[in-house]
């Protein structure tokens, strides 16, 4: 009796190890049919090659799939005469089947998501297929990255973002530091940053976000739209509200506040709410001044020494200690680049008669010159 239940227990796994397969093949036909990126190409090479059951099956679902661009495209990965022989042997099954294919395929376009599918996992769902990263510059560092969906990040000093993508929406955190979001358009996947308690969702746009400290965050939007919620807000509501009310009807309904082109928000921790978020127009050449770390460079207008320094402070692990305190108030003005400390302190005492002195422990002392 043992022996019969064991040998109904193999049927059954070998069936469903078959159905699996079977499911896996559709799933890679359908996106055959959508086309297949270069590593999604050698991926699918590599499963073939795990069980020639893997090759058979894939040959006998494109069979099924009236198209004879996607028998090129295997014939580019495998042998013609494999494809042509095994559509011969299966042409007369391919009504049966065509409804299967159809809903397999109708499935795998509302879940499947650019270079995160991996053929070799037995089920499918949200979660396996989210993609998960970390990006971060050191003190002193700036860098660009580029997302799977073709959105840039260009983070400044000692910054770290946290990206989760996903194929129902782009999820990011901003830890710390500062960054600049230029978004790829997807209507179907709202691109999300959260900053401490607050959420700045793109409408096709570029905007930076700044989080200076746990108290203030700022927002310059340089293209497009942001719209500022609770970091609270769900993300299901938002995605609804951008699909189906109008921009200028969003704040209302989301109790948000929207950032356009050329436009700064100035978000305190303790804001009660999203609507009381002070925006202000500013000019060209005030985004280009708070900007202009993005080419590297930084640019005071008149602000005081002790402020100057504190924005200089976040490009270098040296800290400034202001002997005499009268120096505090001194007016500072110029374009330095950024993490170029001695370039600073040679301009420093040349134009404003600073002297400066360097301690062991890395501390810079600047006292007024005799």
């Amino acid at each position: 009796m043992g022996n019969v239940s064991q040998l109904f227990s193999n049927n059954s796994n070998q069936q469903k190890d078959e159905n699996n397969i079977q499911e896996l093949a559709c799933l890679w036909i359908s996106r055959m049919d959508r086309g297949l990126t270069t590593l999604e190409q050698q991926q699918l090479v590599i499963w073939c090659n795990q069980n020639t059951q893997h090759h058979s099956s894939l040959l006998e679902m494109a069979s099924y799939w009236d198209d004879l661009s996607l028998l090129n495209e295997l014939s580019a990965l495998f042998p013609l005469e494999q494809v042509k022989e095994q559509s011969k042997r299966n042409k007369f099954t391919s009504i049966a089947l065509a409804a299967s294919i159809t809903i397999v395929s109708l499935i795998s376009v509302n879940t499947l998501i650019d270079e995160s599918f991996l053929p070799f996992l037995p089920s499918f769902n949200e979660q396996t297929l989210t993609q998960t990263q970390i990006l971060q510059t050191q003190v002193g560092e700036q860098t660009s990255f580029t997302l799977k969906d073709g959105s840039q990040i260009q983070l400044n000093t000692n910054s770290q973002v946290e990206v989760k993508y996903s194929p129902k929406h782009r999820l990011l955190t901003l830890v710390r530091g500062e960054a600049r979001f230029d978004v790829a358009k997807d209507k179907n996947r709202p691109f999300t940053v959260t900053v401490g308690k607050k959420s700045f969702t793109a409408l096709g746009t570029i905007f930076n976000v700044q989080k200076n400290n746990n108290q203030i965050m700022e927002l310059v939007v340089t293209e497009g739209k942001v719209l500022i919620t609770e970091a609270s807000t769900s993300i299901t509501d938002i995605q609804e509200t951008l699909t189906q009310a109008r921009v200028s009807d969003m704040p209302d309904i989301l109790a948000a506040t929207l950032v356009v082109s050329g436009e700064k928000a100035i978000i305190a921790k303790d804001s009660p709410s999203v609507h009381t978020t002070p925006v202000e127009k500013v000019s060209l050449d005030q985004i280009h001044r708070d900007l202009a770390w993005q080419q590297g460079m930084l640019i005071f207008e008149g602000e005081p020494l002790s402020v100057a320094l504190t924005e200089i402070s976040r490009y270098t692990t040296s800290n400034f200690e202001i002997v005499d305190n009268e120096l505090a108030n001194i007016n500072v003005a110029g374009y330095f680049k950024a993490g170029d400390i001695d370039g600073l302190l040679i301009s420093l005492e040349s134009n404003f008669g600073i002297n400066f002195r360097k301690k062991a422990d890395g501390t810079i002392l600047l006292s007024a010159a005799n």
